[in-house]
């Protein structure tokens, strides 16, 4: 099925406002996961709350209300946005002609990687990416090349999938690409609900709480079973030692599948998890936010240590605010959640760092509370994965009308800009370690270090770091991200200007002969850089042979979104998964 380009940017739309009923159910041939038996089946389905409820109170504007750019800025902005579509292009040419079908593109020796299930991760992680730029024939081949896939166990690259990964990029990618041809192309749904039944199937536990590291064979094996001793050889359990953002982040993609097929099915299965999430917020040892670390077999989230906005956490913190959005604001749950883990991330997690310049910036850190909870210290280490909070608060900020929030995240987004701009190379790193001010209020930088300075022809440094953890730039879009966010919520043009800095310093470092590579140090403590006028740039950083999917499907998107036109993809008509997937308010 042909979609006309740019259909999905005008009416009419055709995805359903209430759910279809009797659900929608994609033609049967050959393997499906529904076929399978259920061993812990569920008597009562959850129901998607009436969007009814939520008419009489519409949520509040997200988006910044835009007037047209002046002739010479919109001329710049369409520049910009051309150079990152070639970006894209190149590495999308290259992953076709050299990796095609498979998860990832390795972008110094031009091979390929199976990393994410082998069913194409970087081809339907970018589905929506190439019906953004307008890419018509390059969308058509890739739907054609992925309809023949059903997920049978026997077609998974490896044993034992990470359903979390398989969730925002591949359920993530299928849902958003067919609310971009507003809902016409049903192969696209098609596929969505094949590949659902199959995450759906993790949930078959005891607790209903689901394997996030799970083994399709395994769990074929169990349901074919004919004796208990057979089926308890085979059986799979949730984990007694897993984590938070692998159990709570599947809310949007589970939430948006029902909401287009009329199946309760998935509603109910995250339903579930956050009713656990609701009942034990306010028990663990930092209430307001989960732990890292949990129990999901019980489940059990109240005895973990430590706490953070960062990796293993990230998405669980980010569904909340977004969900409520999803849903219309037609339940209070996901609002009461969004507000206990927001406050206690400001008073836990946020500080202000020591400078040279005493910017007002912020930067999320992860907490440690003792086993008994009576003592809690903050580690004052960043994360480039933490750079989405800053997106975070500005858009709770928006929804919830606090405007708090809103200037919290404008606070944060620039501390990520910051550090951008005060690398030597233009990049932030993986990860790091601060000075931290007593408050958020301003504080002397310690005078025995000396100046990081951004000025054109001043060398840059790392003296306001007290270590780089990891000096590894690995194509990440947390920080662009959130600049997208800010931008569209506040209009401030400064951000599109922060984006492009942000753009060039890193399609001129990671740029291999194929596409993009992940860089092993933008620190310039292990090769000699430097930036000024004299021509020399001093050795380059080292590349890694390694480009993810979320390199096209989330780096790339957000830098060309941000110099898009404001009503491309508006805030208040799409919503982003953790994937950089827009699905349909």
């Amino acid at each position: 099925m042909s979609v006309p380009s740019g259909l999905f940017f005008r009416p009419p739309i055709r995805c359903p406002i209430t759910p279809p009923s009797p659900p929608y159910s994609p033609p049967r041939a050959g393997f499906s996961w529904r076929d399978v038996p259920t061993r812990y089946p569920v008597d009562h389905l959850a129901q998607l709350p009436h969007r009814q409820r939520a008419a009489a109170a519409p949520l509040p504007r997200v988006q910044h209300d835009f007037t047209p750019l002046p002739r010479k800025a919109e001329a710049i902005r369409r520049e910009r946005q051309a150079a990152v579509k070639r970006s894209f292009q190149r590495a999308w040419k290259s992953y076709e002609t050299h990796a095609w079908k498979k998860d990832e593109l390795a972008p110094l020796s031009g091979t390929s990687k199976t990393t994410f299930g082998g069913w194409g991760a970087t081809l339907v992680d970018n589905l929506d990416t190439l019906l953004i730029m307008g890419l018509q024939p390059e969308f058509e081949r890739a739907v054609a090349a992925i309809m023949d896939t059903d997920f049978r166990p026997e077609s998974a690259s490896q044993s034992t999938l990470n359903l979390f990964e398989i969730t925002i990029r591949y359920l993530g990618g299928f849902l958003s690409a067919y609310d971009l041809t507003d809902c016409r192309d049903t192969r696209l749904l098609d596929i969505a609900v094949r590949l659902g039944d199959m995450i759906y199937a993790s949930f078959d536990t005891p607790t209903r709480m689901p394997i996030t590291r799970w083994n399709p064979h395994a769990a074929i094996s169990a349901a074919e079973s004919t004796t208990p001793a057979d089926q308890d050889r085979h059986q799979q359990f949730a984990a007694e030692n897993g984590i938070i953002a692998e159990l709570a982040s599947s809310s949007l993609e589970f939430t948006r599948l029902s909401q287009l097929t009329g199946d309760m099915r998935y509603y109910d299965a995250i339903s579930r998890i956050t009713d656990a999430l609701d009942a034990q917020q306010s028990q663990t040892l930092i209430p307001g936010l989960w732990p890292v670390g949990i129990d999901v077999a019980t489940p059990d989230l109240t005895t973990g240590t430590t706490f953070s906005f960062g990796a293993m956490a990230d998405s669980a913190f980010e569904y909340l605010g977004k969900t409520h959005q999803l849903l219309a604001g037609s339940t209070t749950q996901y609002k009461r959640l969004y507000e206990r883990a927001m406050s206690a991330g400001i008073d836990h997690l946020l500080f202000r760092p020591r400078t040279p310049d005493n910017a007002d910036i912020l930067i999320p850190g992860t907490a440690r509370a003792s086993p008994k909870g009576d003592t809690i210290t903050r580690d004052n280490a960043g994360e480039h994965l933490t750079c989405f909070v800053g997106g975070m608060y500005a858009l709770g900020g928006k929804l919830f009308n606090n405007d708090t929030h809103v200037e919290l995240g404008r606070k944060l987004t620039d501390g990520c800009v910051w550090l951008y701009r005060h690398s030597p190379t233009g990049i932030m790193p993986e990860s790091f370690a601060l000075q931290a001010c007593p408050s958020f209020d301003e504080c002397d930088f310690p005078s025995s270090s000396s100046s990081s300075s951004s000025g054109k022809n001043k060398k840059k440094n790392n003296n306001h770091f007290t270590s780089v953890r990891d000096k590894r730039y690995a194509l990440r879009p947390e920080a662009i991200e959130s600049v997208f966010y800010l931008y569209r919520i506040t209009g401030d043009e400064s951000y599109r200007d922060d984006a492009w800095e942000m753009f060039t310093a890193i399609d001129e470092l990671t740029r291999t002969p194929y596409a993009n590579a992940a860089l092993l140090d933008v620190t310039g403590t292990t090769f000699s850089f430097t930036d000024d006028d004299s021509g020399d740039d001093g050795g380059n950083p080292p590349q890694q042979d390694s480009m993810e999917s979320f390199w096209m499907a989330e780096t790339l998107k957000y830098f060309y979104l941000v110099f898009s036109e404001p009503d491309v993809l508006s805030l208040d008509e799409f919503v982003f998964n953790t994937e950089a997937h827009p699905f349909r308010l």
